[in-house]
């Protein structure tokens, strides 16, 4: 066949493009304009950046039931896409909104900052609709250099420089790793498209190379989503970025990590669940159990909430390790209400920060029910819903993983998940404490100069309590967006499957 043919045998449907090419235009024009715009003076980019957001997202839901694959199987446009595609957008959306004020009292670049902040976005959805491994490698590599350099864009703030090299350090060094499975992947199957190689799979064509390229894909997403001992670099890279940028890393780069992960193991490796199920059912373990006991000894609210999300990792682990339908959907739902739970505290933490002031310490929050009630109010909401207390999103959230967990047979897996879960109220409830039981915090800066920070806050809030008291809706979107990626159920989950 001439190479014209093959190029007039492949679908090249741009739909599925359609948001990303947004985006990265929107990018692009944000740092074209931001050469004549002074870094005091950014929040004119902050709006452009919101405008790209914006129409990429009204874009997004004409992906909806659309069941394409396109490129020659390369992105694949459905209700999973379209989902992710959504929830990355309005995550990103309300971190525009707490950088407006934030980038100019900090003295961070504006141009760089919100460019790269899309070219992130970008990045992170790219991982959402790939349909080949090499895809999940350049979205991956999109976010996670752009996130690098955004680590570090507090260039006078040495915590700021540390976090950016750890972070490219351990990144590159995870990257080596996935890079390697590729290639051990293709090597025993021939393939890098995701239904090509679950058809070879189901086939019964499984080699130790697969086994092993499985086991290098396996550490390289364990990364990415912070869990253990893949971890290291959560809580130093948390704690020194600019924190509009750790609350960026800590529910997008994990939305798009997680996206990527379901899509490659719970469906087109599915057919060598007997394999990775109990190394998964091992890292869910150490991942919520580590995470929650090295947070009881936090006294850094960033430092805090980094070992918090180590251990949420934790908890979506054992969905992915029941493996069943409602696990799918329980997961999307769970990442849908942690995104703005953590979006909402990580902007309550730049409410209380003041030029050359951080206060990020939990000693800094006390009193702050006396001072700035609903900031406190705020604050209380978010940690509650971490916890896991009725009826936010977290409740529902943590109910739906354990339940499905449970029909699935995984007894002790979700015991150990529940005692995760008492312990973690402990260092939940110490900040709720101070702020209404304890005197003499740091003082917040007036929120009536800060609406965009405000209206982050106040989005966050409204999300968490309503998509906790009226799940439905969404609940039947994640199972919609699970069930149209993986055209069937995964493997049912049976005791021979069990650890």
């Amino acid at each position: 066949m001439t190479t014209a043919a093959s190029l007039a045998a492949i679908n090249f449907n741009w739909l599925p493009l359609l948001p990303l090419v947004v985006i990265t235009i929107g990018a692009a024009i944000v740092l074209l304009a931001g050469v004549r715009v002074n870094d005091r003076d950014s929040e004119g980019l902050g709006w452009l950046s919101l405008v790209a957001i914006a129409i990429a997202f009204a874009a997004s839901f004409m992906l909806l039931d659309s069941q394409q694959v396109t490129f020659a199987g390369a992105l694949v446009a459905d209700n999973f896409t379209a989902f992710f595609y959504t929830v990355i957008l309005a995550a990103a959306a309300v971190i525009v909104l707490m950088s407006l004020d934030y980038v100019a009292e900090e003295g961070l670049p504006g141009a760089e900052y919100y460019a790269l902040l899309l070219f992130a976005t970008a990045g992170m959805m790219l991982m959402a609709a790939a349909g080949d491994l090499i895809i999940v490698f350049l979205g991956l590599e999109t976010m996670s250099i752009s996130v690098y350099i955004l680590a570090g864009l507090a260039r006078s703030d040495v915590r700021s420089n540390e976090a950016a090299i750890k972070y490219f350090l351990l990144g590159a060094f995870s990257t080596g790793f996935l890079l390697y499975g590729i290639a051990l992947v293709y090597g025993a199957t021939g393939t890098i498209r995701l239904d090509a190689l679950s058809t070879i799979i189901a086939g019964g064509s499984v080699s130790p190379m697969l086994l092993l390229g499985v086991g290098l894909l396996l550490i390289g997403f364990g990364f990415k989503v912070a869990a253990v001992p893949f971890h290291m670099w959560t809580p130093d890279v948390y704690e020194g970025a600019p924190t509009s940028v750790t609350a960026f890393m800590a529910v997008g780069v994990k939305l798009a990590a997680f996206a990527a992960f379901l899509r490659v193991f719970m469906v087109h490796l599915a057919g060598v669940r007997t394999d990775w199920s109990m190394v998964l059912w091992v890292l869910a373990v150490l991942t919520m159990t580590t995470g929650n006991i090295v947070a009881l000894m936090q006294s850094n609210l960033k430092r805090m909430l980094a070992y918090s999300a180590i251990a949420h990792a934790g908890y979506i682990l054992v969905a992915m390790t029941a493996g069943s339908a409602a696990a799918g959907a329980a997961i999307l739902y769970y990442l849908l209400g942690y995104a703005f739970t953590n979006l909402g505290a990580f902007a309550i933490i730049i409410a209380m920060a003041r030029r050359g002031h951080p206060h990020e310490t939990i000693a800094d929050l006390r009193g702050l029910g006396t001072r700035e009630p609903a900031l406190a109010g705020a604050m209380a909401i978010m940690l509650f819903s971490l916890t896991g207390v009725p009826p936010l999103a977290g409740f529902v959230g943590k109910f739906s993983i354990f339940s499905a967990a449970l029909n699935s047979g995984y007894v002790w897996l979700v015991v150990i998940a529940v005692l995760n879960s008492v312990t973690s109220a402990y260092y939940y409830l110490r900040p709720i404490v101070a702020m209404y039981a304890d005197q003499g915090g740091a003082e917040v800066a007036r929120m009536r100069s800060r609406p965009a920070l405000i209206a982050a806050i106040a989005i966050a809030v409204i999300a968490t309590v309503f998509i906790g008291i009226y799940p439905q809706p969404y609940m039947a979107a994640s199972s919609s967006a699970f069930t149209s990626a993986f055209g069937k159920p995964p493997l049912a989950t049976t005791a021979s499957l069990r650890p």
